[in-house]
């Protein structure tokens, strides 16, 4: 029986031979990065691409899929191998930081781009070469209480003023929420075009339109 019995249950034929067509890109392999690949690898997205430079922290255990023996090796090479010995995903994985002078060579096979990075910087480059590119680009951010999900055209890329985001608090529950929704996003843009944007704050628990 297929790992994806359930997927195939809830979504068509046509939807789910759209999911294994289509390749994605996902820029950042942190909280929402790491999580929103595995969630798609689980949905039927075969062709995964994921962007990283960073190593395993212990801090970053309570929101990202790893493990305590993973601390110290790159958060890609450990994603690549995590999803294949999961599901059999042969992810492709590469350890490079993305900036403006590599962006567009990194990205050019997209069908979608996912920008999941953590400072301004990177999230810059991400955008512009989508721009130039013409490949559909959904961003997902955080912060302590507030998380979105904004499809390039009305995305602003926000200020580099907190972008230490590691210092900053962050809870497991609005990471996995915006995960979810920013995952959702992507499946139904992937098998029907359809673009949404929603934000998401987390005291009242609230999701709205943008």
């Amino acid at each position: 029986m297929s790992y994806l019995f359930h997927e195939k249950l809830y979504r068509s034929s046509p939807a789910m031979e759209k999911l294994t067509q289509t390749p994605v890109t996902i820029c950042g392999a942190g909280a929402l990065g790491a999580n929103i690949a595995e969630s798609l690898a689980r949905s039927g997205v075969n062709q995964l691409t994921v962007i990283d430079c960073d190593r395993l922290d212990e801090r970053n255990l309570s929101t990202q899929p790893y493990y305590r023996d993973d601390v110290g090796a790159k958060k890609v090479a450990l994603l690549e191998h995590h999803l294949y010995e999961a599901v059999g995903v042969e992810l492709t994985s590469i350890a490079k930081k993305l900036q403006p002078d590599n962006a567009s060579r990194l990205l050019k096979d997209s069908g979608l781009v996912i920008d999941a990075f953590d400072n301004s910087e990177a999230r810059q480059a991400v955008t512009d070469a989508c721009w130039v590119l013409q490949i559909p680009c959904l961003h997902a951010g955080l912060s302590p209480d507030y998380s979105e999900v904004v499809w390039n055209e009305q995305y602003r890329v926000p200020s580099d003023v907190n972008d230490d985001i590691c210092d900053y608090p962050l809870a497991r529950n609005l990471v996995m929420l915006t995960v979810a929704i920013a995952t959702e996003i992507a499946i139904r843009f992937i098998t029907t075009g359809e673009q949404e944007n929603r934000m998401m704050t987390f005291q009242d628990f609230s999701v709205s339109k943008l």
